[in-house]
């Protein structure tokens, strides 16, 4: 067929489709211009399958996303069943069922049942990013609401390095991590301030004597001399992870720090954020994270796992400190999105919710964290380059170092960690590959977080084909550097 560009000799360019075709390049903006990702053709439970015929556990849940792996049909009944009901409305004039529901579901007190936790509205919202900006932005509002909508001078983020909050401007402005806020750093906020990251592994002066509880203390001591060098009236709110995911894997604080960071921010009237995007909806053992530290946060971001990976979700929880503020102010949140509380992703999520629930999958989470750190504690035992092995419930974590007993990282030319994650890929299993753990730049460590409901067998396979990378990369290590130094 002749067509009409050739018959009227006007040459124009190929169509899309058809430079995609001729090229070989994707039309979708992948993460790497370089290399192409797997491409997946099903998943069900704790595996996914890939297009070459290859079958692959997933040991991270993407990252850490997955908590009731893929194929879960009450799930998938309650998503079509809303689509059915209804698709969209627009939050400004509409609520519905589901997203009223979902917020009762996560703010229920059961998630506490030890205590009350003071978290008593859900705002929901696409992604974690967009969580942490919401977060950013009620704290601010909270304090021009008692400044009675006048100008305040509160308006300083403190948060802390190596920490992660987010992929927007906002969540990273807080942010820690180095590798990926370097491109903005003329671009992101100025008004943050960064302390030290609550790291025992790297930063305990455990040489010089310094306990758990000095550390803790320490840390403590310098976020209050902070909040002095900046003017305590001059700050909105600090943030963290109460369990710091994929910058640094797995990090908790020293016990007694959280409950340091509460009585100072209490001191000074600044509002406490938990970021549980990565370790909240169960993934530690606990509901909230924050349960196991005892501590009552004003705001609580939660992601990742609040939809299971069915549906994009996260969720901002505010106190009745915040609410009041709001009410006796302008009585409303000056901030919004057109798929806030989106009914499908909140019915996809409620019923997420649900599973958890129904199967006990919190107390699951826990019983199966305790075994995989027994495995990964018995198989790496004297592992050459296994630096330290840390996490809690079904979020566990291996720091890579080239000598324990100084704590060195490897240089990150030699990518100790990417080549274990590659290794394991190979052999069948999926884990979370992570790189600057030390100071931003240096540093390697592996993932794990598996669904909640992973079965005694995958976990002894996840352990064992990760032993097997590690050998394969350790061994390849040990020749290269005996053939340098021949």
């Amino acid at each position: 067929m002749i067509s009409s560009a050739t018959s009227s000799n006007i040459a124009l360019p190929p169509t899309s489709e058809a430079q995609t075709q001729q090229t070989n390049e994707p039309a979708l903006l992948h993460r790497s211009l370089l290399t192409q990702p797997h491409l997946v053709t099903h998943a069900q439970g704790s595996y996914l399958y890939l297009a070459d015929g290859r079958k692959i556990l997933d040991a991270c849940g993407g990252a850490a996303v997955a908590i009731l792996g893929h194929g879960n049909q009450d799930v998938i009944a309650a998503t079509t069943a809303q689509m059915q009901q209804v698709s969209y409305v627009h939050t400004l004039s509409y609520t519905t069922t589901s997203a009223e529901e979902l917020a009762r579901s996560v703010l229920s007190r059961d998630k506490c049942p030890s205590y009350d936790h003071g978290l008593v509205r859900a705002y929901f919202v696409g992604s974690g990013s967009e969580a942490n900006d919401a977060a950013m932005k009620v704290a601010r509002q909270y304090w021009v609401e008692l400044a009675g909508g006048e100008r305040t001078s509160r308006k300083i983020y403190v948060s802390r390095r190596g920490g992660y909050h987010g992929n927007t401007i906002g969540a990273m402005s807080i942010s820690g991590n180095v590798s990926r806020k370097k491109p903005y750093l003329d671009t992101v906020l100025p008004n943050v301030r960064l302390v030290s990251p609550a790291f025992a592994y790297r930063f305990q002066k455990s040489d010089d004597g310094e306990t758990e509880d000095m550390y803790a203390a320490r840390l403590v001591g310098e976020l209050e001399a902070e909040f002095l060098r900046l003017g305590p009236d001059n700050v909105i709110m600090f943030s963290g992870e109460t369990m710091v995911g994929a910058t640094s894997g797995c990090v908790a604080a020293p016990k007694g720090y959280w409950k340091g960071v509460r009585e100072v921010c209490d001191r000074y009237g600044v509002l406490l954020h938990l970021d549980e995007i990565m370790c909240g909806t169960g993934r530690t053992g606990t509901y909230f994270a924050f349960e196991r530290e005892g501590v009552q946060p004003d705001i609580v971001t939660l992601g990742k796992g609040l939809g299971g990976g069915y549906v994009p979700i996260a969720a901002m929880l505010v106190s009745d400190k915040i609410i009041n503020a709001l009410r006796k102010g302008s009585s409303s949140f000056n901030h919004g999105h057109t798929y806030q509380a989106h009914p499908v992703a909140c019915a996809a999520a409620l019923a997420v919710q649900k599973v958890i629930k129904k199967d006990h999958l919190v107390e699951r989470c826990a019983a199966q964290g305790a075994r995989l750190e027994r495995l990964l504690r018995k198989t790496f035992a004297g592992s050459r380059f296994v630096g330290d092995i840390r996490g809690a419930g079904l979020f566990w974590a291996m720091e890579f170092v080239e000598d324990i007993s100084s704590r060195r990282p490897f240089d990150p030319r030699v990518g100790f960690g990417v080549a274990v994650q590659q290794t394991a890929f190979e052999l069948g299993v999926a884990i979370y590959p992570g790189a600057g753990t030390a100071d931003g730049e240096r540093g390697d460590h592996i993932l794990l977080a598996p669904p909640y409901n992973v079965t005694d067998e995958e976990l002894e396979k996840i352990v064992g084909t990760l032993k097997s990378a590690y050998d394969l990369v350790e061994q390849k290590h040990m020749d290269m550097t005996i053939d340098s130094e021949l």
